[in-house]
């Protein structure tokens, strides 16, 4: 009898206790936490438990009923310090990055005031931009906005939104930031794309641009250093744009469509690129948005009506209006010239 019922008993505890330990921690390469019977259950002491993280990284593995193995994954070390970043470093770089340059902003138009057109208005215009420019401009710039107010809300949202509209609206108003983010990513993409195309043949830096830089560009004391149909300053915002235009949305599309390209350590390293170069585009942006607007006299009619005034074009980019006159006259003197030497 005794024969018989021991090889039972060690089968019984054979298929019993294999689940529980070598095939699980094989297949999902942690702990396994939980019973079949009762999958909260814990089947491992404490000190089991470290000794198993410590062996796997600090992973903790459950089990799950789904062909995903990563669904399975109950506690991931890298998932730790993704979230301290999510809560901590983003919102200390995203409010120092934003709060520092609005500071900035305001503090110069505090002392220094709006820059006028020295010489005054002449009452004659030059075309700065066409058609097409200003509508890839303001496709970008207006997605920008969006984007950058509704991903802003993901950060700060909780803190300052949350107290101030309760929950209900919180969520509303999260919600359709969402949808919103998602989909004005693809206008900006492009706005992008055309930006880069329309503009980087006028946008390479050159010598100028140190002059430019070092005499202060005319923000910083008085005068207007000579500059083409972009200053040092405009180029290094069309840099950042398209540059950091670039890795928000490549980042951003990782994030959007999950898992097609990366596993979980790169989708939190799109997140980490993503949440960092997004803050710091926004701040750079506020300084242009001042400079366009408020900042600078006659600066938005460039963007508005694609007209702006002779004196201040002659002021802030001496050397673009030098060649545009100079293709004007070659223009007139085109028809003429030839003319003239049909009549020989």
């Amino acid at each position: 009898m005794i024969a018989r019922i021991l090889p039972a008993l060690a089968l019984a505890f054979g298929l019993l206790g294999a689940p529980l330990a070598g095939p699980a921690l094989a297949q999902l390469g942690g702990p396994v936490v939980g019973t079949p019977t009762n999958p909260v259950a814990p089947n491992l002491s404490a000190d089991e438990l470290e000794l198993q993280r410590a062996l796997t990284g600090g992973r903790i593995a459950g089990r799950g009923s789904i062909p995903d193995a990563q669904a399975s994954s109950l506690i991931q070390p890298a998932g730790r310090d993704w979230r301290d970043f999510h809560n901590i470093t983003l919102a200390w770089v995203g409010g120092i990055a934003v709060l520092g340059m609005l500071g900035i902003v305001v503090l110069y138009y505090a002392t220094r005031g709006r820059i006028r057109i020295d010489s005054g208005k002449s009452g004659r215009t030059i075309q700065r931009f066409n058609m097409l420019e200003r509508t890839a401009h303001w496709m970008t710039a207006s997605s920008f906005i969006v984007l950058a107010l509704s991903g802003l809300n993901l950060t700060f949202g909780r803190y300052l939104l949350l107290p101030l509209l309760g929950p209900e609206a919180f969520a509303t108003v999260t919600l359709w930031g969402k949808y919103a983010h998602n989909y004005l990513s693809f206008p900006f993409t492009l706005g992008v794309v055309l930006l880069f195309l329309l503009w980087v043949r006028d946008n390479l830096p050159n010598g100028k641009d140190v002059a430019w830089f070092t005499a202060g560009g005319g923000l910083l004391g008085r005068g207007h250093p000579p500059a083409g149909r972009f200053n040092g300053g405009q180029k290094l915002v069309f840099w950042i744009t398209v540059i950091g235009g670039t890795l928000v949305a490549v980042s951003g599309y990782v994030l959007i469509f999950p898992f097609w390209a990366t596993d979980i350590a790169g989708q939190q390293l799109a997140h980490i690129v993503h949440g960092v170069v997004s803050v710091l585009m926004i701040a750079a942006m506020i300084g242009h948005i001042y400079i366009g607007s408020l900042g600078m006299e006659g600066a938005f009619d460039a963007m508005g009506s694609g007209q702006v005034d002779v004196n201040w074009a002659k002021e802030h980019h001496s050397l673009w209006v030098e060649d545009e006159m100079k293709k004007a006259r070659e223009t007139v003197a085109g028809p003429a010239a030839a003319k003239a030497a049909g009549a020989d």
